[in-house]
């Protein structure tokens, strides 16, 4: 009997060996297994939408976006008239400066002065008096009115300019 109890105590201790070298395995296989689920877990990143709703959510963005974009645009071109109008008022500044220069650089020469010069003397010698003030003073109006002359017709060169420009757009 004792070596039948002794085959059977063997056959258990065998047993029990594989049935630990079995859970070793089974927990070195297992152990890692929180993390591997962690690593395994499907994180769903972008829906699937249906085409439908897309389109409704573009078109509802499109009519929320549309009335700024458009204020905003015609805001531009009125920035936009309103500095070609600045332009232009300081293109024809600048070329009435321009003629008022080159009218100043067109000053008769020395003999003419002379010329010139003598014969204000003798006006001034014929208006004595009040005669030479209101003379003087007829000179500067003249002169202003040339002025004026001149910024008139700059004036006009660049409203025909501006005229002939519109006309082209259209």
């Amino acid at each position: 009997m004792n070596n039948s109890l002794a085959g059977c105590v063997a056959s258990l201790k065998s047993s029990m060996s594989l049935l630990d070298s079995s859970i070793n395995i089974l927990h070195s296989g297992v152990h890692d297994f929180p993390r591997l689920g962690k690593v395994l877990q499907t994180t769903r990143h972008f829906e699937l939408v249906a085409e439908s709703s897309l389109l409704t959510a573009q078109k509802s963005l499109q009519d929320e976006i549309r009335p700024e974009v458009e204020h905003l645009l015609r805001r531009v071109d009125a920035y936009l008239g309103k500095l070609e109008r600045r332009e232009q008022s300081l293109i024809a500044k600048c070329e009435l400066q321009e003629g008022r220069l080159s009218q100043q650089g067109r000053t008769p020469s020395s003999s003419r002065k002379s010329k010139a010069k003598s014969d204000s003397d003798r006006r001034t010698i014929l208006f004595s008096g009040g005669n030479a003030e209101r003379l003087r003073a007829l000179r500067q109006k003249k002169e202003r009115l040339g002025y004026a002359v001149d910024r008139l017709n700059l004036q006009a060169q660049q409203k025909e300019r501006q005229l002939r420009m519109s006309m082209a757009a259209q």
